[in-house]
């Protein structure tokens, strides 16, 4: 399925963010009464701004569960209903994007910091969507960019030696100024390589490292992929096994 690309400049009051193919598309399928995850990062960014236009234009009544303070500030900037998502069972449509997109929709997320709500309302939600750039598709996770792994700052040193003995080996994220970055939740992220690993192994390994809060590795959280490409907006889903 391919959409037409079309793109415009819209003023979110702090920068400009485009509405555009990619965006429009990815909510597309939103409709009133439902309860809606944002993702975080430039390219949600994008489809929460397109979500603003449609609707305004359509009156539709929706509640949003933002994934992070950044995805929060923007939808308020578009009057978009905020929901505490301490109260909700179940969401009902998310929209995000990706670091890095294999062949299997198997995904590399956090150059935002926002991966432990991304992935909180990703499993709330009945419908996943997500979106990316063609050069984010790759044949092997991790080829590009380093793996985020979110850790409580007690234990640091205990975490890091337990990610030394998985062959894993990074640095403390920084800020731009030098400082540590912190996620809206107050971790740490430690960027590594992954390179050898078995993916599925290394998530659940991962998963059972006392300390470490979450990771970057989204392995099944995709059911549908929109790409962007210089052609349209090319659609892929995830194979569902008997």
């Amino acid at each position: 399925m391919c959409f037409t690309a079309q793109s415009a400049e819209v003023d979110t009051g702090m920068e400009m963010l485009p509405v555009d193919a990619l965006a429009r598309a990815a909510v597309a399928e939103i409709q009133s009464g439902m309860i809606v995850g944002l993702g975080t990062g430039m390219t949600a960014a994008r489809g929460i701004v397109a979500l603003a236009e449609r609707v305004k234009a359509e009156k539709l009544a929706i509640q949003c569960v933002p994934t992070s303070h950044a995805s929060e500030t923007v939808a308020r900037s578009y009057q978009l209903p905020i929901i505490d998502f301490a109260m909700v069972e179940k969401v009902d449509f998310i929209f995000d994007g990706a670091d890095e997109v294999d062949p299997q929709l198997r995904m590399l997320k956090g150059k935002g910091g926002a991966i432990v709500r991304e992935r909180i309302v990703a499993h709330a939600s009945t419908r996943s969507i997500y979106m990316v750039g063609q050069n984010k598709l790759v044949d092997r996770l991790g080829q590009s960019c380093t793996l985020p792994i979110a850790v409580m700052a007690f234990g640091l040193a205990s975490v890091r030696t337990r990610l030394r003995d998985l062959g894993l080996n990074g640095v403390i994220r920084r800020t731009l100024d030098g400082q540590f970055f912190l996620t809206d939740n107050g971790h740490l992220l430690i960027d590594v390589s992954i390179e050898n690993h078995d993916l599925d192994e290394l998530a659940a390994e991962l998963d059972q490292i006392a300390g470490v809060a979450d990771h970057g590795l989204f392995l099944t959280e995709c059911q549908e992929l929109l790409v962007e490409t210089p052609t349209g907006i090319e659609k892929m889903a995830r194979k569902v096994t008997a």
